[in-house]
C-alpha cells in the first residue's frame, strides 16, 4: 500500500516532538544549553540565523517543564494520560494544516466526506436520528449558534432588519437554576440581548429532586411571558447537572417546548450513556431534543478535541445564517482530529470507555454506603454516573458520642469547611480519582466524584477506587474526632481567659483557633497590637517544636491574624492539657518579654549600688587595718608579724528580684542560692508513658496527668536559661585593701535575657576569692609609680 511520503513524515515529526515534550526527565546533555534554557522566561530578541527543530522542541519542553526544575521537585499537578488515541487526536491537527494546502477540489472533497463521516458516527452512537452537527472549541459556542438560528426562524425579518424586529417582542431564554454559571451571561453577551431576556427558573423545592428545573413554575412563568408580549425562544435544559448531575424531567419539558413551540436544548455528562446499550428513560428523552451538545473529549479522554452540538433544522440557509455550517472547507477540518479518534477507538471501544466510567461509580457507590459517617447524594442509586459525598456530623455525634451542643449555629459553615478540607485530601492522596469539590445550596460543600469527566483523562482505575476508600478510612475518624472535641477546646480556652481568648472561625477545619492576649496595662493600643502579634508568633514558634503530632499553624490565607490554627486531631488527644501547655508557654513566653525590657534599667541600678556598698566596705576595712599597714615596706613586716583574719563579705547580683544579696551562703555551702535544680523540676515526661506522645492519653478517658505535663512543658521551656555567673568589682583604692566580691545571678530566666546580663558587665572584671587572702609569712613588695 501506498504511502504519501509528505504525511508519513508529519507521523514521525509528531511522534519525534511527543517523545521530547513528554520526557519530563529528560538531561540537556550540555551544561550551557540547560543555563541557556533555564532563562527562558525572559523574553530575548530574534535570532537571525533561525533554529533547527530539535532545538525549537527543546525550548518548548524547558517552557513547559521550567516551574518544576526551579522548584526541584516534579510537579503536583494532575497531568492528562495522552495515550495512542491521544495521539491520534494530536496527529489530526497536524495533518489539517497540511490537508489545508491542497487545491481546492481535492479539499472540497476531503473535508466533506470527514464531516459527514463524523456526524453519522456521533449520531448514531448516542441515537440522534437526522441530526447535523457542529464541531467548535468553546463548548458554549454551538448554543450561542442554535440561539441564532431560532432567532432568524421565529423572526422572519431578522435578516433584512436585525435587532429592530425585537422591539415588537422581547425574546425569553430559559434556564434552569442548577445549570453552569455564566452561561446565560454569556449568551446575552454574544446576541446582544439585555439580561432582561434572561429568566432563571427555580428547581423544585418539595417534590422531585431539588436540582430538577420545577416544571410546573417554569409553565407558569412562560404563561406570564406571554401575557407581557414577549416570545419564549428557547430553553436550556440539563442531563447531568454541573454540580450534582441530576437529569431534568426531559420528557415533560420537551412536550411543554412543543405546545408553546420553544426550542430544547439539552446539555450534560449524563448524555454519554446514550452511547451504552441499556440507557435510563431520563436521558433517553434527550433524543427528542431539539439540539444537545456533547463533549467526547472529556469522556473518552482525547485531548485538543472540539465539543459537537447536535440539532435537527430544514432549511440549511437558515443554518449557513446562524454560522452553524460554513461554505469554507478549512472550517470544515475542525472534525479532522475526532474524526481520526472515533476511527482509531472503535464503537466497541468508544462503549467500554464509558461503561468502565460509569462501573467505578457504581463501585464508590456501594463502598461509601458501608460507612456511617459519609453520606451519598445520587440521583439514581443503580446508574448513576456521578456520586456525591460528604461527611456527615449528625451520624458522626451519634457514633462518637462527642459533644456538638451549641455548635449547631454555625454547623453548616464547620461541616463546609470540613468536607472541603476531605476534598482536597483525597485529591492530593489519590490525584488519579478526580475527586474535587463542589458548592451547592441546599447540601452545602460536597466531595464529587464523575469519572465520566476525569477517568479517561486521569487513566482511574479499579484501583484507585478502593485506594479513595481506604484513605477514606483513614481521614473519617480525624474528622469525627475533631468534631467531637471542637467544644471541649473552645470551653477549656474560655476557662484560660483572659490570658487565652478563642476565635470564632467557622471556616477552619481543624479544632479551632486561639490566641494568647498579653496582660498589658498602660499600653496605648498600637504598642498592644505589636506586643500580641510578637508574643503570638513566639508562641506558635514553641508549639510548632513540640514533639507532637498536632499540627500549629497560622491558618488560612485570608483568616483572622495573630492566632494559632490547631489542625484535625485523633480521639486521645487530652484537649485540657493542650489548652494548659498553650497558656503556659505564652505566660512564659511574656514574663520574658518584660523581664528583658526592664533589665538594662534594672542591671544599672544594681551596678551602682553595688559599687556604693563595695566602697563602703573598703573604707570600714580601712579604718579597721589602720593606715600602716598600707604602706609597702610597715605593711608587710605588721602582716608578717601580726597577719590580719579577713573574711570575704561578698554579695550576689539576682536578675529575676533585682536585689542584692549576701554571698555567704554561696561560700558555705558551694552552691547558688535561690537556683533551683533542673533535675528536681516536674516535667510531663516523668508522668508519660515511654513512647507516648504529648498530648496524648494514656487510656480512653484518663487525664490524670494533664495538668503536670503543661506546667512540665513550660519549665521545660523555661529551665534551660538557669546559669550563675560571678564577678566582682575592681575597687578604686590601694592593692593592699581587700576586695569584695559581687555575684551576679540569673535565676530561671531566658536564655537571651543573660546574654543581656553579660554584654551590660563587660567592664566587671572577675577575681578569685583566694587572691583576697595574704597567706602568712609572705612579703608583698610594691613600688610607687
Amino acid at each position: 500500500m501506498m504511502v504519501d511520503v509528505t504525511l508519513a513524515q508529519v507521523g514521525k515529526n509528531l511522534s519525534d516532538a511527543m517523545r521530547i515534550l513528554g520526557d519530563g526527565q529528560r538531561e540537556l546533555e550540555a551544561g550551557t544549553e540547560r543555563r541557556r534554557f533555564s532563562r527562558t522566561s525572559i523574553p530575548g530578541p530574534l535570532q537571525g540565523d533561525g533554529q533547527d527543530v530539535a532545538t525549537i522542541l527543546h525550548l518548548v519542553h524547558n517552557l513547559i517543564h521550567e516551574e518544576e526544575e526551579e522548584e526541584d521537585k516534579p510537579s503536583q499537578h494532575r497531568m492528562q494520560n495522552v495515550g495512542e488515541q491521544g495521539h491520534m487526536a494530536l496527529l489530526g491537527h497536524s495533518l489539517a494544516a497540511y490537508i489545508s494546502v491542497l487545491d481546492r477540489e481535492r479539499l472540497r472533497k476531503l473535508t466533506t466526506r470527514i464531516l459527514s463521516d463524523t456526524t453519522l458516527w456521533l449520531c448514531r452512537l448516542f441515537r440522534y436520528e437526522s441530526g447535523s452537527a457542529y464541531f467548535h472549541e468553546d463548548d458554549r459556542d454551538g448554543l450561542v449558534k442554535v440561539c441564532r438560528l431560532v432567532i432568524n426562524a421565529r423572526y422572519e425579518e431578522y435578516a433584512s432588519e436585525g435587532y429592530a424586529v425585537l422591539n415588537s417582542k422581547q425574546p425569553i431564554i430559559y434556564q434552569s437554576a442548577s445549570c453552569r454559571p455564566g452561561l446565560g451571561q454569556h449568551l446575552c453577551s454574544q446576541l446582544g440581548l439585555p439580561l432582561s431576556s434572561l429568566c432563571t427558573v427555580p428547581c423544585n423545592t418539595i417534590f422531585g429532586s431539588q436540582h430538577q428545573m420545577d416544571v410546573a413554575l417554569l409553565d407558569k412563568l412562560i404563561k406570564e411571558d406571554i401575557e407581557a408580549g414577549k416570545l419564549p425562544l428557547l430553553l436550556i435544559a440539563n442531563a447531568g447537572t454541573p454540580g450534582a448531575g441530576h437529569t431534568d424531567k426531559l420528557g415533560r419539558l420537551k412536550d411543554l417546548c412543543d405546545q408553546y413551540t420553544m426550542w430544547l436544548h439539552v446539555e450534560g455528562v449524563n448524555l454519554a450513556t446514550l452511547a451504552l446499550g441499556q440507557a435510563t428513560s431520563a436521558v433517553m428523552a434527550a433524543t427528542k431534543s431539539d439540539s444537545m451538545t456533547l463533549t467526547p473529549g472529556l469522556w473518552l479522554g482525547l485531548p485538543a478535541v472540539t465539543a459537537v452540538t447536535l440539532y435537527r433544522h430544514e432549511d440549511p440557509a437558515l443554518s449557513l445564517a446562524a454560522g452553524l455550517t460554513s461554505s469554507q472547507p478549512v472550517e470544515k477540518l475542525r472534525a479532522l482530529p475526532l474524526w481520526l479518534s472515533l476511527q482509531y477507538l472503535g464503537h466497541n471501544g468508544i462503549v467500554q470507555k464509558i461503561r468502565h466510567a460509569t462501573a467505578l461509580s457504581q463501585q464508590l457507590l456501594q463502598k461509601l454506603k458501608t460507612l456511617t459517617s459519609i453520606k451519598t447524594s445520587v440521583e439514581d442509586e443503580l446508574n448513576s454516573p456521578v456520586v456525591l459525598f460528604k461527611f456527615s456530623q449528625e451520624m458522626s455525634a451519634a457514633s462518637s458520642g462527642g459533644s456538638v451542643e451549641g455548635y449547631c449555629a454555625g454547623e453548616k459553615e464547620v461541616l463546609d469547611a470540613f468536607n472541603r478540607w476531605l476534598g482536597e485530601q483525597l485529591a492530593q492522596l489519590v490525584p488519579n480519582s478526580g475527586i474535587d469539590v463542589v458548592e451547592l445550596e441546599d447540601e452545602g460543600t460536597c466531595v464529587r466524584f464523575s469519572p465520566l469527566l476525569t477517568a479517561a483523562v486521569l487513566g482511574t482505575q479499579q484501583e484507585d477506587v478502593e485506594d479513595l476508600v481506604e484513605k477514606l478510612l483513614e481521614l473519617v475518624p480525624v474528622m469525627s474526632s475533631t468534631m467531637s472535641l471542637r467544644q471541649d477546646f473552645r470551653e477549656e480556652t474560655h476557662r484560660h481567659s483572659p490570658s487565652l481568648r478563642y476565635m470564632e472561625e467557622l471556616s477552619w477545619p481543624g479544632l479551632g483557633a486561639v490566641q494568647y492576649e498579653p496582660q498589658a496595662e498602660g499600653m496605648d493600643e498600637s504598642r498592644t497590637k505589636q506586643e500580641l502579634k510578637k508574643i503570638n508568633t513566639e508562641l506558635l514558634k514553641k508549639l510548632q517544636d513540640l514533639d507532637t503530632d498536632i499540627i500549629f499553624s497560622t491558618g488560612p490565607e485570608f483568616g483572622t491574624e495573630d492566632c494559632i490554627f490547631v489542625s484535625m486531631v485523633t480521639e486521645d488527644v487530652d484537649v485540657s492539657e493542650l489548652v494548659d501547655t498553650i497558656a503556659a508557654l505564652g505566660r512564659d513566653i511574656e514574663e520574658s518579654g518584660r523581664l528583658l525590657e526592664n533589665m538594662t534599667e534594672v542591671v544599672r541600678k544594681g551596678i551602682l549600688e553595688a559599687e556604693l556598698q563595695l566602697q563602703k566596705a573598703n573604707e570600714e576595712k580601712l579604718m579597721e587595718e589602720g593606715m600602716l599597714r598600707q604602706l609597702p615596706l610597715v605593711g608587710s613586716v605588721l602582716n608578717w608579724f601580726s597577719p590580719v583574719e579577713s573574711s570575704i563579705k561578698g554579695r550576689t547580683f539576682n536578675l529575676a528580684a533585682g536585689s542584692l544579696d549576701s554571698t555567704e551562703v554561696t561560700y558555705s555551702t558551694k552552691a547558688q542560692a535561690g537556683r533551683p535544680s533542673l533535675q528536681d523540676s516536674p516535667t510531663s515526661s516523668s508522668k508519660r508513658l515511654p513512647g507516648q506522645r504529648l498530648f496524648r492519653r494514656s487510656g480512653a478517658g484518663s487525664d490524670s496527668f494533664s495538668e503536670t505535663s503543661s506546667i512540665g512543658q513550660a519549665e521545660e521551656t523555661t529551665g534551660e536559661g538557669g546559669t550563675t555567673l560571678s564577678s566582682s568589682i575592681h575597687p578604686p583604692s590601694s592593692p593592699s585593701v581587700p576586695e569584695e566580691d559581687v555575684q551576679i545571678t540569673c535565676d530561671v530566666i531566658p536564655e537571651e535575657v543573660q546574654e543581656s546580663c553579660v554584654q551590660e558587665h563587660m567592664q566587671v572584671e572577675t577575681e578569685e576569692a583566694s587572691e583576697e587572702r595574704t597567706p602568712e609569712g609572705q612579703e608583698v613588695e610594691q613600688s610607687r609609680g
